[in-house]
């Protein structure tokens, strides 16, 4: 019998695994995070693994459980995930630059045969925020960070395409008459909506986040800042926009490090999208700018969606491996 008292088969961890930290929390059977670390990833196929095993088993350690008693690990990582093999491929932000690496087979077999689900990183966090906002109905977490991508869950599933592709919005086409994006295109969204491309327009100042910097020194009046700001603002809400225009989901849910900013985030772009919408019926009919939200910030979204992942009955959810 474990420390909770009931056993803990109910139990799971959720891992964010991100290029400069992991983040994990473990639930109980309520879906109450009980326990949280965070720690930095190490690099490459082995450190990943090594990063992963740690944070398990502390978390474990903490709630005096095992890992071979939960329920299972569901892991949200960035690259092209296979949910039902568990296989990533192409995470360079991870160092893995291999394809098809057998990562949650490797997990569980070093957790003793511990069931692992493997899930897109935004797909995870947009089960996370429909669960900890209380949302139903058809929702999108767009992802403001290095780059712009949206974690879609549509009629009850994850939707995540042919080749695992599906809400990288990122890179459609902004504006043509813009710079080249790494992907080779020209004037791709991520280069205008993104927290890099904030970052880049308005440096970090005395170890302050630059978003949150900025949007001070809007507030305060500075011109340029507003400027930028507005910009920034109206990039993220012609995201929103083609979010509600492709799949036409009830929510989008704001999140990434940009969304830390808050309130005034929210603010910015509502304005920009009803000032977009200001000359089109049909898009004023749509209600855009009512359906953004914030992702909430007493909640990591991102490792409580896949920990929900990797339990019965949760939209999209995929085999675990080792089960």
């Amino acid at each position: 019998m474990s420390a909770n008292g009931h056993g803990s088969r109910s139990w799971s961890v959720g891992l964010d695994i991100g290029g400069t930290k992991v983040l994990g929390v473990l639930l109980d059977a309520g879906a109450t995070v009980r326990h949280r670390l965070r720690v930095p990833t190490r690099p490459g196929v082995q450190g990943v693994l090594d990063t992963a095993e740690q944070v398990v088993g502390e978390l474990c350690a903490a709630a005096g459980v095992t890992p071979q008693e939960l329920t299972g690990v569901g892991a949200g990582v960035p690259g092209l995930v296979d949910p039902a093999t568990g296989r990533l491929s192409y995470a360079v932000n991870l160092g893995i630059h291999e394809r098809a690496v057998d990562l949650a087979p490797m997990l569980s077999a070093r957790l003793g045969g511990t069931p692992v689900v493997l899930e897109n990183d935004l797909n995870a966090a947009a089960v996370g925020a429909a669960r900890a906002l209380g949302l139903p109905g058809d929702l999108a977490l767009l992802a403001l960070g290095t780059g712009v991508a949206a974690g879609l869950l549509l009629g009850g599933q994850l939707r995540r395409g042919r080749w695992g592709a599906a809400g990288e919005i990122g890179h459609l086409p902004y504006d043509r008459t813009g710079p080249r994006c790494p992907c080779g295109q020209q004037g791709c969204l991520e280069l205008y909506a993104s927290g890099a491309a904030l970052e880049a327009a308005w440096p970090s100042r005395n170890g302050i986040p630059a978003a949150a910097d900025l949007f001070a020194a809007a507030a305060a009046g500075d011109r340029r800042a507003i400027g930028i700001r507005d910009g920034f603002a109206d990039a993220v809400a012609a995201a929103v926009r083609t979010l509600v225009l492709t799949c036409d989901v009830e929510h989008v849910v704001l999140g990434g490090g940009v969304a830390e900013v808050g309130t005034p985030l929210r603010d910015a772009v509502v304005t920009a999208a009803r000032r977009q919408a200001a000359g089109s019926p049909f898009l004023r009919s749509l209600g855009i700018p009512d359906r953004v939200q914030l992702a909430p910030a007493d909640v990591p979204v991102g490792p409580v969606g896949a920990a929900l992942c990797v339990r019965p009955a949760v939209p999209g959810r995929a085999q675990p491996v080792g089960s």
